[in-house]
């Protein structure tokens, strides 16, 4: 079976989360990455999820563009959770009171809620996509949940 992160998280994003929203800045983003399987299917989940912030983006000087917007746009919808993974990023967004969860913290969820059986095949995967997370990290998660760590 083929676990690939983008696949497997646009389904847990829907099973998980009522409404899933991203600003345009975050969709031209993902038209911009270097990998076709990626790419196609996360252009075809979120697409349809775009919504347009209505204010001025103030805070592009302090993080990425996308970034800047999905916060913006978190706080316009009152959303109850951002999704990012960037550690600058983030850091940010939790200093104006943004809710944030991870790529890691929606597979854990999902392994919680039984709706993904193991961790460890979706760490890899993540891993062998260059998305980079770092094993300290990925082991804690592993021997929290009773799972073989990575080496």
């Amino acid at each position: 079976m083929n676990h690939t992160p983008p696949c497997i998280i646009s389904v847990l994003l829907e099973t998980l989360f009522n409404d899933v929203f991203v600003p345009q800045a975050v969709l031209d983003e993902l038209k911009a990455i270097d990998n076709p399987v990626f790419k196609e299917k996360a252009i075809t989940f979120f697409s349809a999820r775009v919504k347009s912030i209505t204010q001025i983006n103030n805070l592009s000087l302090l993080m990425d563009y996308g970034e800047s917007e999905a916060v913006i746009l978190y706080k316009e919808l009152n959303a109850d959770f951002l999704l990012i993974d960037d550690k600058h990023a983030r850091q940010i967004a939790e200093s104006l009171q943004v809710n944030c969860i991870g790529t890691l913290g929606i597979l854990i969820i999902a392994k919680e809620k039984g709706f993904i059986k193991k961790l460890h095949p979706y760490f890899r995967d993540l891993i062998k996509n260059k998305r980079y997370f770092s094993l300290e990290l990925l082991n804690n998660i592993h021997k929290k949940h009773g799972e073989k760590t990575i080496r």
